[in-house]
């Protein structure tokens, strides 16, 4: 199984499909099946029969989006990025591969 680069929290642009150039804060993820939830990108309407808390209606869900097809926004350059690895005093951290600068804030 590979290792996700993207974690909940950031910030991510959508580089293919129909959402494509929407940014978006990564909500949930799902490393088991690469996918991962970022919010108001694809969205999907879904028809709720009523129950006795709910009213009932159309309503609008989150469906996950393969990790393939978002891209990391560096907090720095703010310009979508790929994400490299450096190892600082004996632990892995993320690095922006445009301007050299460290993603995780930890």
């Amino acid at each position: 199984m590979k290792r996700m680069k993207i974690k909940k929290g950031d910030t991510v642009v959508v580089i293919s499909g129909k959402d494509k150039g929407k940014k978006g804060k990564v909500l949930k993820v799902c490393p088991a099946e690469m996918k991962l939830i970022v919010e108001r990108v694809n969205i999907a309407k879904r028809h709720q029969k009523p129950t006795r808390t709910f009213q009932g209606g159309i309503i609008e869900k989150p469906i996950p989006l393969a990790v393939s097809k978002v891209m990391l926004v560096c907090p720095r350059c703010n310009q979508p990025s790929r994400i490299g690895s450096k190892k600082i005093s004996d632990r892995s951290v993320r690095v922006c591969n445009r301007c050299e600068e460290i993603v995780d804030k930890e």
